[in-house]
């Protein structure tokens, strides 16, 4: 079918340009606007009618005037796939900016992607090491989840991703593939990405599409759709183990919040638009495992939430969505722990299904549940403590502050740049828990806990 071509552009406005008289024109369309000097940008129909069409431009509006030429081009967004895409660092649009060689896809996939029939779905399992003991001991990934890492500004939520994205594996030989895409990133942090990603050689085996804060709102938007089309493909026509990792969704959900503006629409909470728990979940759902396929595709997306506000309306939307949430604390982090995640508000619904006997070990649940148990107890001491004074514990409240510490010292404060097997997590846990008499640890089983503590002497 020919391209129809228009002049009719009625008013430009934000990231949006209006054009009149149209017809036969489908939302979603691809659409090519020339300037008089001949510069070409792209964008995609954002709403249609009989009157007017609105286009929204990935590139900035300006030198669009009434006298440029727009061109509709009968196609949705597509996103151009191949394997060769791993090792390649790519825009928020997806064309390559690594200086390496043209990719030549195999297929090109329209960005929406297909939704996963509830009867296809398989239920999420097995066990993702991430290499951070706060993760996979006590808020296991387990493969074709979602799983949110709630942050706030300020926070190394960058630097646990790059640590997550360098580290994770599975268990079993099936290849495994990491789709990173940063949205609304500064100039500094896209470097540092880059470099983070070659250096450690984690980029051979991933996908980077990085959106900068200096390009326009719409293209953020279709950042985080360019990713999921490449891991679905990666995961489902490849058979590979994908995780993606999105940062930041506040920058995405703030683009949402600009384009709507732009289009006058009635705001809801926070001024964001009353679609954005619809657009998250676009998002969101596209994770998961397909029967009769071997790939999956696990999403690990991070938020810095506003005013370290979990009910803002991007967490709280996003929390009913995912399946559980990591949170990544200010007090930790102020105290120097690293990575500081906060695991007594973090939550991992489907952990059940990967861990123990087959998956991570026999001990897991029993220990996951006995470290909970007691860093909240500590928790709670504290506060008390701060009331009464220290000399108004006994011998076991002093015990369990004692576990308290340590836990943070030693199990939450690993770096960075360290990567623990779940085996080296456990056995850890193991040391501090032996800190406590044994037969205080009463969420494990009484044999389990004698084979594990005897003469068990930790040095922490």
């Amino acid at each position: 079918m020919p391209q129809q071509e228009y002049k009719t552009i009625n008013e430009v406005k934000g990231p949006l340009v209006f054009v009149e008289k149209t017809e036969d024109i489908a939302y979603g369309d691809i659409v090519e606007i020339e300037t008089p000097n001949g510069n070409v940008k792209q964008g995609e129909v954002l709403e249609t009618s009989k009157d007017v069409v609105i286009v929204q431009v990935y590139e900035e509006t300006q030198g669009i005037g009434q006298d440029a030429k727009v061109r509709f081009l009968n196609q949705n967004v597509k996103m151009p796939v191949t394997e060769d895409l791993l090792g390649r660092v790519l825009d928020g649009k997806g064309d390559p900016i690594d200086g390496g060689p043209e990719v030549i896809p195999e297929d090109e996939v329209d960005i929406v992607g297909e939704a996963i029939n509830p009867y296809s779905r398989e239920l999420p399992e097995d066990f993702i090491q991430t290499g951070v003991s706060t993760i996979d001991v006590m808020n296991t990934l387990v493969r074709g989840q979602k799983l949110p890492i709630f942050s706030g500004s300020g926070l190394p939520h960058n630097e646990l991703a790059m640590q997550i994205a360098r580290q994770a594996d599975i268990q079993g030989d099936e290849e495994f593939a990491v789709v990173f895409a940063g949205m609304g990133i500064t100039e500094e942090e896209s470097q540092e990405f880059i470099e983070e990603f070659k250096e450690t050689g984690a980029l051979e085996r991933s996908v980077v599409f990085l959106n900068k804060a200096s390009d326009p709102a719409p293209e953020r938007i279709i950042t985080p759709r360019m990713a999921l089309t490449t891991a679905e493909y990666l995961a489902f026509e490849k058979g590979m183990e994908v995780l993606v990792i999105m940062t930041d969704i506040t920058n995405y959900c703030n683009a949402l919040r600009e384009v709507s503006a732009a289009r006058e629409e009635v705001p809801g909470r926070r001024g964001y638009p009353g679609y954005m728990y619809t657009d998250l979940a676009n998002l969101y759902e596209r994770a998961g495992i397909i029967d009769g396929k071997q790939g999956s595709v696990t999403q690990l997306p991070i938020l810095t939430m506003v005013g370290d506000d979990m009910t803002h309306p991007i967490p709280d939307l996003t929390g009913y969505i995912t399946e559980g949430q990591i949170v990544v604390d200010r007090a930790l982090d102020n105290q120097d722990r690293n990575p500081p995640v906060d695991v007594l508000p973090s939550l991992s619904r489907l952990m059940d299904n990967g861990i123990g006997e087959g998956y991570t070990r026999g001990d897991h649940g029993d220990v996951k549940d006995q470290l909970y148990a007691l860093y909240a107890e500590g928790q709670d001491l504290r506060d008390l403590v701060a009331i009464v004074g220290e000399d108004a514990l006994s011998d076991r409240d002093e015990r369990v502050l004692k576990f308290t510490e340590k836990f943070e010292e030693h199990f939450v404060n690993q770096g960075f740049d360290k990567n623990r097997t779940i085996q080296d997590s456990l056995e850890l846990a193991w040391d501090l828990l032996s800190l406590v008499p044994s037969d205080e640890l009463t969420r494990i089983d009484p044999e389990l806990r004698e084979e594990k503590l005897e003469d068990r002497q930790a040095d922490l």
